[in-house]
């Protein structure tokens, strides 16, 4: 509370003669208390559906479907449980509090790292991977290196960003964006940017319908989600009482006929169009919008729980009716008051009220910071709200994958990402190897200099100025292609026991055999090779490599794998071995792996589409291989759990000294 009446008092003094809404810290509290509540309602109302209804839609006769599941495990833990709709939502409130309410991608990297540690699917899993390599975001969202970055994954996580903007919507919109890009690009992000607009509207819109195409404003008319949208209330106006009807078109739209590098039932798009549906159909009935989020099927839990929090924010937490929020007699507050944690590591336990009562401290003091004020006292404190400020990203160097320079070969490589690429770069430190040139935060020339040369570059938004230390590697020439044959035990994938798996990819990501290893494609259709051979979970060591016509020096191998099932795909230990002049394989010794290799073998940390450069003493050779003893896991799908260990790569590059 003493918290709570600084914050006020800070505010008090703040304000802003541009256009402006008002709205009372009570009303703000029922409003913010309405969007924990409702999604916790949609994400446990949701769960047991997750997944279930793809081909039809689900049951009307059926409604209500009520808690099933869902209820005995509240029952359990007598209260909310938390599951990624809400838990990474709580978290963001704790790096929110710990950092400000504007942390840098380095820093919710850090927070992700330390509480996020299994329980993650997607683009989720892909981008704490590439945390783990060593990238921050937005890298960990490219679809460039997050295969997955298509998903549902940012749509159900950032909600918290909107609903502590009380009628921001520009801000709300934009924070939204930059935080949908720590899992995702392009149209991808395009649900999170209207859902978050949505919640943030809310605050002063109750009609569903406006609200759906007002958030349409924050999106480029031609964005391919936006069109989506107006695609969905066009159903709804077709059908406006058959939304079995609605329902089939949109899946047949977007699913059915969805290319099928990103045809999946977690599809960003679909399960964002499901949501608009169930929004439209719902009626602001939160008992209806709950079944028919979980009858529109597909990644049922994340609608039901986004849109819960929407119709939360609409009518405030006192309108949720109470057999949704308190199912059991001896309840006499929402969920008990308790909010379990059984998904995050040194996530705390909590009051729900505690959580509700942070978050409105979190969103006046955002609001007071971006122009805003509070007057009144007790009962009669107003917030008055600047409905302009917009969000500028924190300035940051962010951190990708490193340069790939070859000697001899163009460079073109930028060090920028979408939030500082339009600031002032500079080399303030170190020397570029010869025939480089950095302009702009680009790398660009062409350089025989192997070798490795530290370098310290600068950035200022005008505002601010920070520098940064990178190493620039120079190696020698890929002579990969020139090999006269490439070696490996498995030069097929089986993909009759691939496509019998929980795979998560399109098929046209997969390669048919091995001859993809050194064609200098790093992903995209057609360019993973899986070393998938049969049906049998046993330990499998797997080599790959090539022989040339004549010897060669070489010094350096580069692996750079492919995308990751649940199931398999990466090494639990690797070794480099050279064919002598007697014909046999010799080991070449100590390696130095760049970057160091996961800490361990857990599916978790294992980041798609990066590279790892191991150097080595020269050795003098016709052949070179690399052997990897493959990771095994027991998958929770049955059709999945007897398939044998793999390697995923997309290139295997050797160089010479």
């Amino acid at each position: 509370m003493k918290k709570l009446l600084y914050i006020l008092a800070l505010c008090a003094v703040a304000g802003s003669a541009s256009a402006q809404k008002r709205i009372t810290v009570a009303e703000l509290r029922d409003k913010i208390a309405g969007a924990w509540l409702g999604q916790m309602v949609g994400n446990m109302y949701g769960l047991p559906f997750e997944n279930k209804f793809i081909e039809k839609e689900g049951d009307e006769a059926l409604f209500p479907f009520g808690y099933s599941k869902s209820l005995v495990k509240m029952e359990q833990y007598d209260g909310a449980f938390s599951d990624d709709d809400t838990d990474v939502e709580y978290l963001y409130l704790m790096l929110m509090e710990k950092y400000g309410y504007e942390p840098t991608f380095a820093q919710m990297r850090e927070g992700w790292m330390h509480h996020i540690r299994d329980r993650v699917w997607l683009a989720n899993r892909a981008a704490l991977g590439l945390m783990h390599y060593g990238f921050t975001p937005p890298f960990t969202g490219d679809k460039r290196y997050n295969p997955h970055w298509y998903q549902i994954d940012p749509q159900l996580i950032n909600e918290i960003w909107s609903y502590t903007a009380p009628g921001m919507v520009r801000y709300a919109a934009e924070k939204s964006a930059w935080a949908a890009r720590i899992t995702s690009d392009d149209w991808a992000i395009a649900p999170t940017i209207h859902y978050g607009a949505m919640y943030s509207a809310a605050f002063f819109e109750k009609d569903i319908k406006k609200l759906v195409l007002g958030a349409l404003k924050y999106l480029p008319a031609d964005d391919r989600y936006a069109r989506t949208v107006r695609h969905m209330v066009a159903l709804y106006e077709k059908y406006p009482d058959n939304w079995q009807a609605a329902r089939a078109e949109m899946a047949r739209a977007y699913y059915v006929d969805e290319p099928a590098m990103t045809k999946t039932i977690w599809n960003a798009n679909l399960n964002g169009a499901c949501g608009i549906l169930t929004l439209l159909y719902g009626h602001g009935d939160l008992q209806r919008t709950m079944d028919l989020g979980c009858a529109m099927g597909f990644d049922a839990d994340n609608q039901t729980a986004t849109v819960g929090g929407i119709l939360g924010v609409l009518y405030g937490a006192k309108s949720l009716p109470a057999q949704l929020t308190m199912p059991f007699d001896h309840w006499t507050k929402p969920f008990n008051d308790r909010y379990i944690n059984i998904t995050r590591f040194d996530m705390p336990d909590a009051s729900i009220e505690d959580m509700i009562d942070r978050t409105v401290e979190m969103a006046i003091k955002i609001v007071c910071a971006k122009g805003g004020k509070i007057t009144g006292t007790g009962d009669k404190r107003v917030l008055t709200i600047n409905t302009k400020a917009a969000f500028e990203a924190p300035l940051e160097f962010c951190v990708g994958p490193a340069p790939r320079i070859e000697s001899g070969a163009e460079v073109d490589y930028s060090f920028a990402c979408i939030t500082n690429r339009n600031c002032d770069w500079a080399l303030v430190a170190g020397e570029l190897p010869a025939g480089l040139k950095f302009d702009g935060g680009r790398l660009t020339g062409t350089t025989t200099a192997t070798g490795k040369y530290p370098v310290t570059l600068s950035l200022s938004n005008g505002k601010e100025h920070i520098e940064k230390e990178f190493e620039i590697v120079v190696r020698g020439r890929n002579i990969a292609p020139e090999a006269k044959n490439i070696l490996a035990n498995v030069a097929k994938t089986n993909k009759e026991v691939l496509y019998k798996c929980w795979i998560t990819f399109g098929h046209p990501m997969y390669a048919d055999g091995v001859e993809v290893l050194n064609d200098g494609v790093l992903g995209g259709e057609g360019s993973v090779f899986y070393t998938l051979a049969a049906e049998q979970c046993l330990p499998k060591i797997d080599f790959l490599g090539y022989e040339w016509a004549e010897r060669r020096t070489v010094h350096a191998v580069a692996l750079h794998m492919g995308c990751m099932e649940e199931f398999g795909g990466w090494f639990s230990s690797l070794s480099i071995q050279y064919r002598g002049a007697d014909g046999r394989w010799y080991d070449v010794g100590g390696y130095r792996p760049t970057p160091a290799l996961p800490a361990s073998d857990t599916v978790f940390i294992q980041p798609h589409f990066v590279e790892y450069l191991f150097e080595f003493d020269p050795v003098e050779t016709d052949a070179v291989r690399i052997l990897t003893d493959d990771a095994v896991l027991i998958h929770w799908n049955k059709d999945t759990k007897n398939t044998s260990a793999f390697l995923s790569v997309t290139e295997l590059s050797v160089y010479e000294n």
